[in-house]
C-alpha cells in the first residue's frame, strides 16, 4: 500500500506569516490560465475576434473575485447552510477551508456576465474563450488538496495498486471500520487498521487531477483549435467537467456531514448532473443555430 507523504500544509514560513500550499496552487492555476490564454491568442480565429493580452488580464481579475466569492458562498449554501446560518461570522473564516467548485463556477459565470457587458460581447463569446484556460487551474487546486491530505477517497481493497493510507483520515477510518463489519471482514481491514491505524483509500484527488485537469484540458484544447459555433466550447466544458466529477465521486469520500443523498449519489454528483444536461442542450442548440444561419458562427474562444 502507498502512504500519503503527509506534507506540511505550509510551504513557506516567513516569520509570523505562513504561505500555504493551497494558496500557492491557486496562484499557479491563475498563472497557467494567463499562459494558456496568451498562447490561444496566436490562433487565427481567436485573434480575429479582437481578443488581446489586456483582456486576459482583466478576465483574470474578474475570475479571481468570482472564484473566491462564489466558491465560498457555494460551500456555505450547498454543504453547511444550517451551520453557517447559526454562525454567520464563520462565513468569513476562509482560512479554515471550505470552497465549492460549483459555487466558484457560478461566481465566475456571474463575473463573466459583467465582463461581457462591459466589453460589448456576448456572454457565450467570453465563456468560449476562457473555457480551455480553466482545467489547469482545477488540476492545481486538486494538487493542493492532495498535498494537504484532504478530500481523500473512499475505503478500498488494500491489495489494489492505488490503495493509499491517509494519516488525516485515521479518526474516520476507525468509525468506518465499526460501521462496515462485512466489508471490513472481506478485505481483512481489521488487520490493516491494527498495523497502521489507518485504512486504504482511493487517492481521489489524483483521479480528479487526471480527469478534471489533464483529460478535460486536452479535450478542450483540441476541440477549440478550429472555429466552432458560439457556445460549443462552453458546452463541451460543461459536459466534460460534469462527467469527470460525476465519475470521480464514486471513488471520493462523501462529506461526513452530508453522506450520500437520494439514489445513493453524493452532493457533488447531484450538482454535476445539471451541468451535463445543460451542456448537452447547449451543444445541440449551438450547432442547430449555426446550421440555421447557413454556416458556422465562429465562437470567440474557438
Amino acid at each position: 500500500m502507498l502512504i500519503h507523504p503527509n506534507f506540511d500544509p505550509v510551504a513557506i514560513h516567513l516569520g509570523p506569516l505562513a504561505v500555504r500550499w493551497y494558496g500557492l496552487m491557486y496562484l499557479v492555476g491563475f498563472v497557467l490560465a494567463i499562459v494558456i490564454g496568451r498562447l490561444r491568442l496566436r490562433l487565427p480565429h481567436v485573434a480575429a475576434q479582437g481578443w488581446t493580452a489586456k483582456d486576459i488580464d482583466d478576465i483574470l481579475f474578474y475570475g479571481v473575485l468570482g472564484t473566491i466569492l462564489g466558491g465560498r458562498l457555494g460551500y456555505v449554501l450547498f454543504y453547511k447552510a444550517s451551520w453557517y446560518f447559526a454562525h454567520p461570522l464563520d462565513i468569513f473564516k476562509v482560512w479554515e477551508g471550505g470552497m465549492s467548485f460549483h459555487g466558484g463556477f457560478l461566481g465566475v459565470t456571474f463575473a463573466m456576465v459583467l465582463f461581457a457587458w462591459q466589453r460589448g460581447r456576448t456572454w457565450l463569446q467570453v465563456t468560449d474563450f476562457i473555457a480551455p484556460m480553466v482545467p489547469t487551474g482545477l488540476a492545481a487546486g486538486r494538487l493542493g488538496n492532495f498535498i494537504n491530505g484532504e478530500l481523500w477517497g473512499r475505503v478500498t481493497d488494500p491489495s489494489a495498486p492505488w490503495a493509499m493510507l491517509f494519516p488525516g483520515a485515521s479518526n474516520e477510518d476507525g468509525a468506518w471500520l465499526a460501521a462496515h463489519p462485512q466489508q471490513a471482514a472481506q478485505w481483512h481491514l481489521a488487520d490493516v487498521f491494527a498495523q497502521y491505524h489507518m485504512l486504504p483509500r482511493h487517492p481521489s484527488q489524483l483521479y480528479e487531477i487526471a480527469l478534471e485537469g489533464i483529460v478535460l484540458f486536452l479535450v478542450l484544447i483540441l476541440f477549440s483549435r478550429k472555429p466552432r459555433p458560439v457556445g460549443a466550447v462552453s458546452a463541451v466544458f460543461l459536459i466534460g467537467y460534469g462527467l469527470a466529477r460525476f465519475t470521480v465521486e464514486f471513488a471520493r469520500e462523501p462529506d461526513d456531514f452530508l453522506g450520500l443523498l437520494a439514489l445513493g449519489l453524493s452532493m457533488g454528483q447531484w450538482l454535476s448532473l445539471p451541468m451535463i444536461v445543460a451542456g448537452v442542450l447547449m451543444l445541440v442548440w449551438a450547432y442547430r443555430r449555426a446550421g440555421r444561419n447557413g454556416a458556422q458562427t465562429v465562437g470567440a474562444g474557438g
